[in-house]
């Protein structure tokens, strides 16, 4: 019996009318163990969840399923423009504070947070991905990036001012309902953000942005005697994570392949570590980093009242932040989505493909209706 599919991919264009890209990129999705993933079978099942829905004639939907399939594939190997990302600049306390931002206003906003060395450039790929349905900002800290590093007599350089300041661009820029991704560094400032303005937060994505004491790995914890009491000694080991073998160790261990990787990260992170003055801003925010833990009881206490839609990427192999800290979110979010990744801390150096496919699913299928416009954009 032959199968007049014509009239039934009208009505696909219908049932799905944000197109084939969602699929496409699925059809690419790595899994956690690094196989290739069965894009038949996700875009099969999206199919079958319209039969279900009796949306879709059940006898069809197989070749339906293999038709759209094949196209997805084609339109993953198309080229398509790449989206602009602009670079801007913003004052907040008399500081230029250095972002990164691509998409459109009008689109639900995704505020990306960068980690310890680096800075917005770590999202270079991941950005690109996002743009075409989000409005995607990242900034650079203070002391970070291309933001200007005043002096340690000049500015406080501590977990809590820079969350301050990441809430005033916020604010300048007028968004005030978004999705925090959050990696590293990401964490302590991101849940600041949360905290002080739950209203604002239509979802929070934590890539190897720890929480919780479990996730403390025992190479993190070498550097406690610093938050104890700063002297010479307990200075010299974090300094020496600040030279090039330590800064690339943090990029390429637990990786699949390291010799594919780019050494565009590690390389940038020191030439700007390298600036004069910046060893102290960054020395300054290891010891204070211990006031992070103090607070994580209060950060889970958050999730556990206001219950925001939840992703957690974890690269497995992170010598800093072990698993059982991705693992750990389950018991103050129930419903919160966890992947571990085959890869280490810097995630996106390897896997950016694989988080931007989880990101695009986690946005359209728990956050994107409860995003709003903010006003006076």
């Amino acid at each position: 019996m032959s199968l007049t599919l014509a009239p039934d991919l009208m009505k696909l264009r219908n049932l799905f009318p944000d197109g084939l890209r969602p699929f496409a990129v699925t059809a690419n999705f790595r899994n956690a163990t690094g196989a290739r993933g069965n894009g038949f079978s996700f875009i099969m099942s999206a199919i079958m969840e319209k039969v279900h829905q009796r949306q879709l004639a059940t006898p069809k939907a197989g070749a339906m399923a293999l038709f759209l399939f094949l196209i997805a594939v084609r339109a993953a190997a198309e080229p398509r423009a790449t989206p602009e990302v602009a670079c801007h600049f913003r004052d907040v306390e008399g500081i230029r504070v250095f972002y990164r931002e691509a998409g459109s206003p009008a689109a639900p906003t995704l505020l990306l947070l960068h980690g310890f060395p680096s800075s917005s450039f770590y999202f270079r790929n991941l950005i690109p991905l996002l743009a075409g349905r989000y409005h995607v900002i990242a900034p650079d800290y203070p002391g970070f990036g291309h933001s200007d590093t005043p002096a340690i007599a000049r500015f406080v350089y501590t977990f809590d001012h820079l969350g301050e300041v990441t809430e005033k661009l916020l604010q300048a820029r007028g968004i005030t309902n978004c999705v925090i991704y959050m990696f590293d560094y990401g964490g302590p400032v991101g849940m600041r953000v949360a905290v002080r303005h739950p209203e604002w937060i239509a979802g929070l994505v934590f890539q190897n942005a720890n929480i919780y004491h479990e996730g403390l790995s025992e190479r993190f914890l070498l550097k406690k005697p610093l938050w104890e009491k700063r002297t010479e000694a307990t200075e010299a080991p974090v300094l020496r994570n600040m030279e090039l073998d330590a800064v690339k160790f943090q990029y390429v261990h637990g990786t699949r392949h390291p010799e594919q990787l780019s050494p565009d990260g590690w390389t940038l992170d020191v030439a700007l570590l390298n600036r004069p003055g910046n060893k102290a801003i960054q020395l300054e925010l290891q010891a204070d980093y211990g006031n992070n833990l103090v607070k994580y009881a209060e950060w889970q206490a958050y999730l556990r009242r206001h219950q925001p839609p939840t992703l957690v990427t974890w690269g497995k192999k992170d010598p800093i932040f072990v698993p059982e800290g991705a693992q750990a979110f389950k018991r103050d979010v129930p419903d919160a989505k966890i992947h571990l990744l085959d890869t280490g801390h810097f995630a996106l150096e390897e896997d950016f493909t694989v988080v931007s496919g989880l990101l695009h699913d986690f946005l359209e299928s728990t956050t994107r209706r409860e995003i709003k416009r903010s006003p006076n954009r």
